[in-house]
């Protein structure tokens, strides 16, 4: 795991101004990789890569990057692990393509491949998270590439203008604010989308002219082909639609026994580390389905992780530590207080280099820095929802939507405005002496967020609703117009999935690299700590689309069971008791934060006269939400975390951004 920067073009002339610049920008994500760090610039040619290196695969000098090819030909930055490397190299040994192996890291590894196979083929046959930037010396072409769901990021765009023109790319933001074409215009219509999102989604970035490579793309920049778009080489829209197509015929026994097959063989190859490794564990299904497959694998006991808070509604430490000591692991658990929680919030801004405000992102940070005490890689078990059906917005729509859609659109209106009326605390409160309503954690937020996209015209707009923080961004970015997302161009490709299956791929395609994968990336290689995401191999995306709907949202007498089958194979490894419970999510209390300890810091950034003075955001809607906040009446912590965390972000970048003019 690792971190790269680069540039192709502009006006920097000599070999050593060019690696000094370089190795400025790859400085920047010194965090990425602070093991080894190198620069590469290739004599006339108008291109540079900048290096970190966090090693984890080959701990010696053999695998020092830029790499070069054991042809010369292409050279190559790289950020990430290929799990079948060995495997790649057998068929490479087999064909007589293999070179002189100087080591056994997987970057030269990919390097023999494109000699081999080309830049596409190899990467078609890898099974891996990464992003690389690769320059062919013969074709003089740069190929920037990414892993199909977009585990690692990868950054790009023209700035500058006239002979200064260049083409720039790096893992992170930061490390293209070093070079001096890098232009700090924000983008309004990019501020939009995060105001509805928490994240700049897609192929956007906070930044003009600056875009991310989408997941499962390939991008060829030369000088005769400079404005090319990016190209897929995967497809997660085919993946699912092919699983539609060809569905798994079996029984449930045999859907059980083949997924966890899959997932076995898929753990197994993200165990491969030439340095201590361990996993996340939460004790919800996911990471603890990780954790059951990775210590029925491992000889020795796997090293688990968890962070707990004294609130009991955010508290999942022991109930991982129940499922920690059934399995065996050697688990280790902190508890955090509100002050630490607390201490994190000032250095977000730079942590995430845009704006980005799930607010998990602040235990995500912690249980990464406790990881990184003991280990240098770390499993988790994110993205069991989007593929088995986990999140309440399923069922929501499984059980509602055809009700509700038969209702009047007006009545429809009234009904939400009544359910909104008393406060979430207060639902909770009621709630709590009501029989059976225990096992809807937090019901009074999910009925107010319900209850607000009740007036839904379809399914689409209902989830669309459901995934938006700002339900109308435009009336609170001054001069923004919210562009479209995969939510917009994806409709009609996705016709032939059922209403919940076609969210479970829209969450594929947007939630999980846009929000999930964004936070756990950030936050771990904040620490220097490599996340790996073994429900995120292909072939176990590709063999759960294959599954029937019925063997993931099941429904039974006792009402809609998530993640059925993922269900049945922890349940044998961790007994049923251990892991039934309510879905409760990896959160903070921002909600009480707000009125409580964050408040001093909250109203300094929501001061209605800074807002107009920065003129980004209308701070009418912004003050009314905080004032229905603070005096308890509605519960606003997300779409205010947006506004807050897009304005701490603005007062960290304000001596570097370039100002817009003042839109009235």
């Amino acid at each position: 795991m690792c971190g790269f920067a680069g540039f192709f073009g502009g006006n920097i002339a000599t070999t050593a101004d060019r690696t000094a610049l370089l190795e400025a920008m790859a400085d920047r994500i010194l965090h990425r990789g602070p093991d080894d760090g190198g620069a590469w610039t290739d004599g006339d040619s108008p291109v540079g890569f900048g290096h970190r290196r966090l090693a984890i695969v080959d701990l010696s000098p053999a695998g020092h990057q830029p790499m070069t090819a054991a042809s010369g030909r292409f050279v190559m930055a790289y950020n990430g692990e290929i799990y079948n490397h060995m495997d790649l190299r057998a068929e490479l040994e087999q064909a007589g393509a293999a070179p002189q192996w100087r080591g056994h890291s997987d970057t030269e590894t990919l390097l023999a491949g494109f000699d081999a196979w080309g830049i596409e083929a190899t990467v078609r046959r890898a099974v891996g998270m990464f992003a690389f930037a690769v320059w062919d010396r013969q074709q003089r072409v740069l190929t920037l590439g990414r892993d199909r769901l977009g585990e690692k990021p990868l950054y790009y765009g023209w700035q500058g203008t006239g002979s200064a023109r260049t083409f720039l790319f790096g893992s992170e933001l930061k490390a293209l604010h070093a070079h001096p074409a890098f232009e700090r215009k924000i983008d309004r219509d990019a501020l939009c989308l995060f105001m509805r999102h928490n994240n700049v989604p897609g192929q956007y970035s906070i930044f003009q002219g600056i875009h991310k490579l989408p997941p499962g793309h390939l991008l060829e920049i030369s000088a005769a082909n400079r404005e090319a778009q990016p190209r897929a080489y995967w497809s997660g829209i085919d993946a699912a639609l092919q699983g539609k197509r060809e569905p798994f015929t079996g029984s449930p026994e045999e859907a059980v026994d083949a997924l966890e097959g899959v997932l076995r063989s898929a753990i197994r190859g993200q165990m491969m580390a030439d340095v201590p490794l361990g996993a996340f564990l939460s004790g919800g299904i996911d990471s603890s389905t990780v954790v059951a497959l990775m210590q029925a694998q491992s000889a020795r006991p796997v090293k688990t992780f968890t962070i707990g808070f004294h609130e009991g509604i955010y508290n999942e430490a022991e109930h991982a530590k129940a499922v920690a000591a059934h399995l065996g692991t050697e688990h280790t658990s902190l508890y955090v207080t509100p002050e630490q929680a607390l201490d994190v919030i000032p250095g977000l801004p730079t942590l995430y280099d845009e704006p980005f405000s799930d607010s998990s992102q602040i235990p995500t940070y912690l249980v990464s820095a406790l990881a990184r005490e003991h280990v240098t890689v770390s499993l988790s078990g994110d993205a069991g929802d989007e593929l088995f059906s986990g999140y309440n917005r399923y069922q929501i729509t499984a059980t509602l939507w055809n009700r509700l859609s038969s209702v009047p659109p007006g009545l429809r209106s009234a009904m939400a405005w009544m359910l909104t009326r008393p406060s979430p605390e207060l639902i909770n409160s009621v709630a709590g002496g009501i029989p059976g309503a225990s096992r809807w954690a937090n019901i009074g937020e999910k009925i107010h967020k319900g209850a607000g996209v009740m007036a839904a015209k379809s399914a689409e707009e209902l989830y669309r609703g459901m995934v938006s923080q700002w339900q109308d961004p435009e009336a609170v970015v001054i001069g923004g117009r919210e562009p479209g997302t995969l939510l917009d161009t994806t409709k009609g490709e996705l016709d032939a999935l059922g209403h919940v299956e076609r969210m479970m791929a829209l969450d594929m395609l947007t939630y999980l690299p846009d929000d999930i994968l964004t936070k756990v990336d950030r936050a771990a290689m904040g620490r220097s700590l490599e996340s790996r995401v073994p429900f995120l191999d292909h072939r176990v995306v590709e063999f759960a689309w294959k599954l029937p709907l019925a063997y993931k949202l099941r429904q039974e007498a006792s009402g809609y069971t998530t993640k059925w089958a993922l269900r049945q194979v922890l349940y044998r490894h961790v007994p049923k008791a251990l892991i039934e419970r309510p879905k409760m999510g990896f959160g903070v209390p921002i909600d009480t934060w707000l009125r409580g300890p964050l408040r001093e810091w909250a109203e300094e950034l929501l001061d209605a006269s800074r807002l107009r003075r920065e003129g980004f955001l209308d701070p009418a809607p912004i003050r009314k939400k905080w004032q229905e906040h603070l005096s308890g009446q509605r519960n606003w912590q997300h779409p205010l975390w947006c506004v807050l965390m897009f304005q701490a972000w603005l007062e960290k970048e304000s001596a570097s951004v370039v100002q817009p003019e003042t839109v009235a």
